[in-house]
């Protein structure tokens, strides 16, 4: 039983690690998506100011620099910036191999590149003589991303081109076989094991661009971004939980739904699995509603809050959207209100929830217990998520506060794991996303969180940190 906990515990880890891989493709260019969302929006012919002149700059921009952009960045992700190079140039071969906006070429073709430019490097490593360093190093990237550059005009182009329009025709039949509702059984689950930034944008969003260049608008861009559901179940712990979850769920719906830090309401499921029936029946019920508006957005809502999603709205899809997210919100409340009323009258605390995760984790937690080796020499604090710009800037912003009323020298930041310094000293995560951490910097400290806004472990960590500063004062 424990080898097959630690199995799937295994296998959860490289998902979210794979998902994290392709949204970090997308999520550092999501203000160029943003930008030709609203030249889209508002120059094309049913746009809000049509204008010929200017919506000249909307087929280029989806037809090469976005693929580019997310091509470059892929590449990157495995080598720097010459991995950057060689994936934008692989990427512009698939591009002009085929007459699609190529964002899946472009999110293969870029990694593809930067793989490749590495093993050539390592191969080369130690064997060019002194003096002609910067000859092989523009050499090797001109020979390699111009070989990737022909093989993805020759042969992967029309290999993408294919396999595009077949996922792109499946998502159009799903859309008119009026199947998508049950996305959610798969999207709601996925969300809360923290793979919403990889399904987001990994997924959808390439798919949603490809709809807006066609219709001008995509309902894919509101699948995982709705802050229905999330809202409903934060408004039902806000009646009907007890202790901790009570008292922080107001400031979450808030962080939820207005700042679209959609991680923020991942540990209230988490600490009653059972809910995630509440969030299916409410991203469906949203879904079947935006459906049934025939609603879309122009670009992808990051982050996810109404503000976002408002902005990036279609001409005529705001009636649409705003019933979508209110139904949305009302069933997942009514549902998840049921559940818990109907459960036992016990309060549904942090220290519950952690020893809950920890079984099914198949190990011990860290949030269990506070480990004080070390605490004295800490001077930097990191809070780590998926993407590094959600739930930890919350938990960090908190922390923040704490350490300085303590007056403790100490800087809390922010990051993503893929960016987790290899020096790091002292590293908070989500307990799901902590093994991820460990292996990117196995040397820290770290600690796992069941909830980033969990003021009274803070409190706890600062009363610890200073009882060991004292000891050496």
């Amino acid at each position: 039983m424990a080898n097959t906990q630690a199995s799937s515990g295994g296998v959860r880890v490289k998902v979210q690690r794979f998902g994290s891989f392709l949204s970090g493709m997308v999520m550092p260019n999501i203000g160029a998506f943003i930008a030709w969302g609203i030249i889209t929006a508002l120059f094309i012919p049913t746009g809000w100011w049509p204008n010929e002149n200017l919506a000249e700059l909307v087929g280029p921009t989806i037809t090469y620099l976005l693929p580019l952009l997310i091509g470059f960045t892929g590449g990157k992700l495995l080598h720097d910036v010459r991995g950057g190079v060689v994936g934008a140039l692989a990427t512009m071969g698939v591009i002009v191999g085929t007459d699609i906006p190529m964002f899946l070429g472009a999110m293969i073709m870029g990694p593809l590149g930067g793989y490749v430019i590495r093993q050539v490097d390592r191969a080369l490593e130690g064997k060019v003589k002194a003096g002609f360093e910067m000859l092989v190093n523009n050499f090797s990237v001109g020979i390699i991303g111009g070989l990737l550059m022909l093989g993805g005009f020759e042969i992967f182009g029309p290999i993408m081109s294919g396999l595009d329009k077949v996922m792109a025709a499946g998502v159009d039949w799903i859309v008119g076989a009026k199947l998508l509702p049950v996305a959610s059984l798969f999207i709601e689950p996925a969300k809360v094991l923290f793979l919403n930034n990889a399904i987001n944008h990994g997924i959808l969003s390439p798919l949603g661009v490809d709809q807006v260049a066609d219709a001008g608008k995509s309902v894919l861009f509101l699948l995982e971004a709705n802050p229905g559901p999330g809202l409903g179940l934060l408004l039902a712990y806000m009646f009907f939980a007890k202790g901790a979850a009570k008292r922080t769920a107001p400031g979450a719906a808030i962080i939820h739904f207005l700042g679209g830090i959609h991680e923020i309401y991942f540990p209230y499921v988490l600490m009653k699995p059972v809910l995630i029936l509440a969030m299916i029946a409410g991203g469906a019920t949203g879904i079947f509603t935006f459906v049934l508006f025939d609603v879309g957005l122009v670009a992808p809502a990051s982050p996810g809050s109404i503000f976002a999603i408002l902005a990036m709205a279609s001409r005529g899809s705001y009636l649409g959207l705003v019933a979508g997210i209110l139904l949305s919100a009302a069933v997942t409340f009514a549902v998840a209100s049921v559940i818990l009323k109907s459960s036992a009258a016990e309060e549904v605390s942090l220290e519950e929830a952690t020893q809950n995760v920890s079984a099914m984790k198949g190990k011990q937690s860290y949030a269990s217990a506070l480990v004080t080796d070390r605490l004295d020499k800490v001077d930097h604090i990191i809070f780590a998520c998926d993407a590094g710009m959600g739930s930890s800037a919350m938990g960090a912003s908190v922390l923040r506060n704490k350490v300085n009323k303590a007056n403790l020298p100490i800087k809390v930041t922010n990051t993503s794991i893929s960016n987790l310094p290899k020096d790091a000293q002292f590293i908070i995560t989500h307990e799901d996303l902590t093994e991820r951490a460990e292996a990117q910097a196995p040397n820290a400290i770290h600690r796992s969180v069941t909830n980033f806004l969990n003021a009274d472990y803070y409190d706890q960590l600062v009363e610890e940190i200073k009882a060991e500063r004292s000891k050496i004062s």
